[in-house]
């Protein structure tokens, strides 16, 4: 296919992430100063164990005041049913958001022989369709020089 964009030029090696143990509140910290919505957690072995959301710090939040508690960890309240890509070097960025679009969500961690390699993010799929964009202007500029 010729408008073909690999997914792994797009893949963010160095995303956040968070072990089970890390502090509530210093993940949330973290999200904040990053600016991200979300990362992945991963155990010793760099294998991925979950992910967590700012939405999942909200709602832990919002138990922890209703139930008196001010503490918690990252692995009380990830995510551990994660949806991950494993074969990276055979996808589309393409096919990466349609299953972004239909599985609603915005983040992929991805691995790699069972070990933890990244992500692709909604970010990483709205940056390869600038890039797509601007260089499919370029080749139709140099047409009429």
């Amino acid at each position: 296919m010729q408008n073909r964009v690999d997914a792994d030029k797009y893949l963010s090696k160095n995303p956040l992430t968070f072990f089970e143990n890390t502090d509530l509140f210093d993940a949330i910290h973290q999200l904040l100063e990053r600016k991200v919505s979300g990362a992945t957690v991963i155990n010793d072995r760099n294998e991925i164990i979950g992910v967590v959301s700012e939405l999942d710090c909200l709602k832990a939040i919002l138990d922890q005041v209703y139930h008196g508690q001010a503490t918690g960890l990252v692995g009380d309240i990830m995510t551990r049913d994660v949806q991950k890509i494993s074969n990276i070097m055979e996808l589309d960025i393409l096919a990466i958001a349609q299953k972004m679009i239909t599985e609603n969500h915005r983040r992929f961690p991805v691995e790699v022989d069972g070990k933890f390699v990244g992500q692709v993010s909604t970010r990483s799929i709205l940056q390869a369709a600038k890039d797509f964009v601007r260089e499919h202007d370029r080749k139709e500029d140099s047409r009429f020089e």
